[in-house]
This record gives structure tokens, C-alpha cells and sequence, in this order.
């Protein structure tokens, strides 16, 4: 039986800082063994919100290594096989097309940006975590449909 080569996930936002950190942090530990997981922001942030790097840790995942990236370190220079725009503003603002992705590759999952929330740190802190539930969520639903 021959071993199957890790297929490259890219998780796109806007400022590569919260979500899609978040869900690529999610499928390295959820499935690390069958995806690359990599994330990318059209205009990045200069680091990981602490709150998601906080959020992330009380489920036993480390992020706070991570650093936000643009889009382009990965267009046009490495094989994507699954696009996830996990945010309004990239949806409307990233590429339509990657190249050589189809679109049945390509996934838009309208996740609200936590750092958008007002109100105290726990107030904050809960919005983060719902975040990360609900792509927790999205991904374990998506890794039961997408075949390898």
C-alpha cells in the first residue's frame, strides 16, 4: 500500500490573525496526518490575537508561535489542493480563481471576525471561543465529506 502525500489546506481571511490561525492550529491537530495545514490573510495583522492564541490553548493547541502571512507567499508558488475563506471580507475581496484549484475545492465559510467584538475581556474572550467551536465544527463535518 502506498502512502498518501499530504494534500495543502489554505485557510483564507482578511488579516490572517484570528480565524483562519485558528482553523489551521484546528486541522493540524485533527488531522495533521492527512493535511498540510496552512493560513494566509489578504492584508495580515502584525501578530496571532492573544485571545486566539489564548482560546486555542485551553483546548491544548499552541498557536502562539504562529505569525500572520500574506496570500502571496502561497500564490503562484505552492499547490493548493482545498481553499477555505473562512470570513466576509476575503470571500468578496480573494481570489476567484487559484490556479489549478477546482471550484469544488474551494469553500466559503461565513465565520464572524472576533476581534470585531466590544464589551469586556470575558466578553471578548467568549466570543473567540465560539469561533473556535464553530470551526471546530465546520471541520469535523468537513473531514468526514472530503475523500484522500
Amino acid at each position: 500500500m502506498s502512502a498518501h502525500k499530504k494534500q495543502n489546506v489554505l485557510f483564507l481571511c482578511t488579516g490572517n490573525s484570528c480565524r483562519s490561525q485558528m482553523a489551521e492550529g484546528l486541522l493540524f491537530h485533527m488531522a495533521g496526518e492527512r493535511f498540510e495545514a496552512l493560513s494566509a490573510g489578504l492584508e495580515p495583522g502584525s501578530e496571532v490575537h492573544p485571545f486566539a492564541i489564548r482560546v486555542m490553548a485551553e483546548i491544548g493547541i499552541d498557536i502562539s508561535t504562529r505569525q500572520p502571512k500574506s496570500v502571496f507567499v502561497y500564490l503562484g508558488k505552492t499547490m493548493i489542493h482545498y481553499l477555505i475563506v473562512v470570513c466576509n471580507k476575503a470571500q468578496s475581496t480573494c481570489p476567484r480563481i487559484w490556479p489549478g484549484l477546482p471550484n469544488e475545492k474551494r469553500y466559503y465559510w461565513p465565520i464572524s471576525d472576533p476581534a470585531a467584538i466590544s464589551g469586556t475581556s470575558e466578553e471578548q474572550l467568549a466570543g473567540f471561543r465560539e469561533v473556535r467551536d464553530e470551526l471546530r465544527e465546520q471541520l469535523t463535518s468537513w473531514l468526514t465529506d472530503v475523500s484522500w
